[in-house]
């Protein structure tokens, strides 16, 4: 077998939520999605595609509408100008970073990424024989500095990955961080990942994004995302990644390898979802964000204000606990299951994810709640 995917450990935010599913009446507030139904009309595209015979092969980037409609799209909510021919449909976000970081990556190579993070990043980095380089962002308020890049890239650093609004602090970058990794990126000619997929689900008046804001540095970023968070589909895996054109025309030989394309009669269902307004969600998850974050604040616990994303990343360093003693006594002994902040590669915090009925949050944290007080003594 293939050493380096004998190295790779298998998802521990699963392990988790798979132990709550086999407690007899825990909560589960561990996998980030949605609990809301796929919009109808998405639904409805799909519907009419398979009725109208749509389930033949497709080009391996997607149909011409689908990446036409992305194109526009993203220029016209994001500032995002790339053309239908920058765009390649991807099985989801994960199959968009795993074509992203292979492309790019050789044995010995190093990647960035500020942690805390999606686990992902990490397993992707290892299986391509390069080495994952964590930045701690954890003592600076979950930001970047000039000084914590510069202290860790080396002449092997070949890429940073961003994921802004975060998972799993929900912390969005601010301009400066943003900035540090610009100045980086020019003067060490780096590849920039940026993984978006809760882009549309931000609380803040302004988020600012690296693609965004530096379009001169185009030829050296990829942007990912996905339709699973904004638009309710996590099952229907769907996302797109879009780059440079020299950049994509040779991710699109991994994506065409991997998967040939995607599923010949959800296309029409991705033109839908950009049609959508993820708005009335994100206003429920603002409200839902703030009945968690007064509640955790109240049981006494350290958090730092989540401003996009549906996760909330309370300290548990008070404890004493790791954070897999802490989840796994948590569900034991209170029925509630939350994720581990190791796999993120923070011992210190707990990943709570607020995208679950009120009621069911609710008592969630109430059951945290007369937990942390049984630790308290």
């Amino acid at each position: 077998m293939n050493p380096n995917l004998l190295r790779a450990p298998r998802s521990a935010i699963r392990q988790f939520a798979q132990l709550a599913a086999a407690t007899p009446g825990c909560i589960s507030l561990t996998l980030g999605e949605p609990d809301f139904p796929t919009p109808e009309p998405v639904c409805q595209a799909a519907r009419a595609s398979l009725d109208a015979g749509q389930t033949h092969y497709i080009p391996n980037n997607g149909s011409a509408d689908l990446r036409r409609d992305i194109a526009a799209f993203e220029a016209r909510t994001h500032g995002l100008h790339y053309t239908a021919d920058e765009v390649i449909v991807t099985v989801g976000a994960t199959e968009g970073l795993f074509a992203a970081l292979s492309g790019i990556l050789e044995p010995g190579d190093e990647v960035l990424v500020p942690t805390p993070a999606f686990v992902l990043y990490q397993c992707i980095t290892g299986l391509c024989g390069a080495r994952f380089v964590a930045v701690d962002t954890s003592e600076n308020g979950f930001q970047l500095t000039e000084a914590m890049l510069e202290a860790l890239v080396t002449e092997k650093t070949k890429a940073i990955v961003l994921n802004s609004p975060n998972n799993p602090t929900g912390c969005i970058l601010r301009e400066e961080s943003l900035a540090a990794v610009a100045k980086l990126a020019r003067e060490r000619e780096l590849f920039v990942i940026c993984d978006e997929v809760y882009r549309q689900i931000c609380y803040a008046d302004h988020c600012p994004q690296f693609s965004t804001l530096y379009p001169e540095l185009k030829d050296r970023v990829i942007v990912v995302q996905s339709y699973s968070k904004p638009y309710a589909m996590t099952g229907w895996r769907l996302g797109y990644l879009l780059a440079d054109a020299p950049v994509k025309a040779q991710l699109e030989k991994l994506h065409q390898f991997d998967v040939v394309s995607t599923v010949s009669f959800l296309q029409e269902a991705g033109q839908a979802a950009l049609t959508q307004d993820p708005g009335p969600m994100v206003e429920i998850y603002r409200r839902r964000r703030d009945y968690a974050l007064n509640r955790l604040e109240h049981m006494g616990l350290e958090v730092t204000r989540p401003e996009g994303a549906f996760y909330i990343f309370p300290s548990i360093a008070k404890y004493g606990l790791t954070s897999a003693e802490f989840c796994t006594r948590l569900i034991r002994e209170a029925g509630v299951a939350v994720t581990p902040g190791f796999c993120f590669g923070s011992d210190r915090h707990v990943r709570i994810s607020y995208c679950c009925a009120d009621e069911v949050l609710e008592e969630g944290l109430n059951r945290l709640e007369g937990f942390l007080k049984k630790l308290e003594g």
